[in-house]
């Protein structure tokens, strides 16, 4: 599980960049451009830190980031959403994808911590 949660969250950050690219260049979806590249890239970045915790509370407080990182992920790509579709820049099943992996992503994350926080009471 651990190398597909590697693979995987890598290329959510690579998916939410070559999405990125995709949008117009702007001021306005600069600043959710720069957002959502940050946070999809910190998912990958600080689930790798939390294969190379030094305690369980050090790997679930690390896994506690990896989820804030993809929540805010979601909450961009769901801004993105909206913002393209209005526009009509014909890119909802794209971003679609990456709101259900991101959904996905926390919804493994959370029971990664469960599970950690029931090995650690024991």
């Amino acid at each position: 599980m651990k190398e597909i949660m590697l693979k995987r969250t890598k290329k959510f950050a690579i998916d939410c960049w070559i999405l990125c690219s995709k949008l117009p260049k702007s001021r306005e979806y600069n600043a959710y451009v720069n957002q959502l590249i940050r946070c999809s890239s910190s998912v990958g970045a600080n689930y790798r830190a939390s294969q190379r915790a030094k305690s369980a509370a050090d790997f679930i407080n690390k896994l506690k980031i990896v989820e804030e990182e993809a929540d805010e992920s979601h909450f961009f790509l769901e801004l993105l959403l909206e913002i393209t579709t209005i526009e009509k820049l014909n890119l909802n099943s794209n971003i679609e994808i990456l709101i259900k992996e991101a959904n996905e992503l926390v919804a493994i994350i959370v029971s990664s911590i469960k599970t950690a926080r029931i090995n650690c009471a024991n």
